[in-house]
Parts: structure tokens; sequence; C-alpha cells
């Protein structure tokens, strides 16, 4: 069974959250493509049983190049099996600050309701954490997150280098994939 992980990314995050998944969805024995589609463009998704789709969030958006994939192919992905994920550094910091009630309101409104209105009936959807690269972000954004920094640390955030704060967890990837080779 052929795989597509079709994201967008902006840190990274999702970027290497989309390779860990393919690796474990491989070791399933799957054949899997992973698409960065900020560097590669789709043309056709025919091949595949199975399409991923994931999108690093910022303030509350979906990467363009994630958003203009489902667009160009929404009426295909009705008729295949699809998973969505996102990546969030936020998810953490919520889950430490005790905020589950913004947590399933971000669930609903950028998983539920984008499957929704793509009218998809998604086999598994996630939201996982992200990076937060404050080499990269804009000044706006970087005094934005300033003042949550001191909540990094007891969040679970790891300083993977200077300035770049990753709030994955992995085991929590690799578990999502292991599922989801399931119910493929």
């Amino acid at each position: 069974m052929n795989i597509l992980i079709a994201y967008g990314t902006r840190y990274g995050a999702t970027s290497s959250t989309a390779e860990e998944i393919a690796k474990v969805l491989q070791g399933e024995g799957f054949e899997v493509k992973v698409v960065n589609l900020k560097e590669e463009k789709v043309k056709d998704i025919s091949k595949f049983e199975v399409v991923i789709i994931g999108s690093g969030m910022k303030m509350e958006m979906w990467t363009s190049k994630a958003k203009t994939f489902l667009n160009k192919f929404s009426g295909e992905l009705k008729k295949k099996k699809v998973a969505i994920f996102v990546s969030s550094g936020a998810r953490a910091l919520m889950e430490y600050k005790g905020e589950n009630d913004e947590i399933s309101r971000i669930i609903k409104k950028y998983l539920e309701e984008k499957a929704s209105k793509y009218d998809l009936n998604p086999i598994s959807m996630t939201m996982f954490g992200g990076i937060w690269d404050y080499n990269q972000m804009g000044k706006i954004y970087r005094k934005f997150l300033d003042p949550e920094k001191e909540n990094f640390a007891p969040a679970g955030f790891k300083e993977t280098e200077p300035g770049v704060y990753d709030s994955r967890n992995w085991d929590e990837i690799r578990k999502w994939a292991k599922d989801l080779a399931t119910k493929i």
C-alpha cells in the first residue's frame, strides 16, 4: 500500500515529524513518500491509497502550502483514506498551563472543521507539539512570545540550539503513527 505524507512547515517541526511518521509506517511494511510542499509540487495523488496531510500552525493558521494542497486535491481526497496532523509549539504550553478547553477548541477548529470544510472523513487527526525558532520568527511574534519563555522549560520544551525550542513528544508521534498503521 502506498502512502503519501504531504506537509507544509514553517520552522521545520512538521518536516521532521513527517519523517518520523514515515519511518514508523515503513517499519510496518508500507511504501511511504514524504513531500515538503514548499520544495516539491504534487501533481498527482492517484497512486496513493492513503494521504496524510500535515501542517505547521502559527497564530492559529495552517501553512499556505498545506491549504493549497487541500484545495487542489479535495475531490480526490474524499475517495481515499486520509489522516491529518498539525504541529503547534503552543500545545505543550497550553497543556502545562491547564488550558485544555483551548486545546479542544483548536483541535475542533483546525482539524475537525478543516476536514469538514473539505468533506473529508479522516481515519485519524491529531495535534503534536512543534518548534518555536526565535532566529526565524519576526520581531512582533517574538515580542508576543517573550512573556511565555519562563514557562518553556517547565512545559517540557527543549532548547535544541540557541533560540530554538522544541515541544514535541516523540513517543506520542511514534504511537500515533503505529495506531494509524492499524487503521490503514
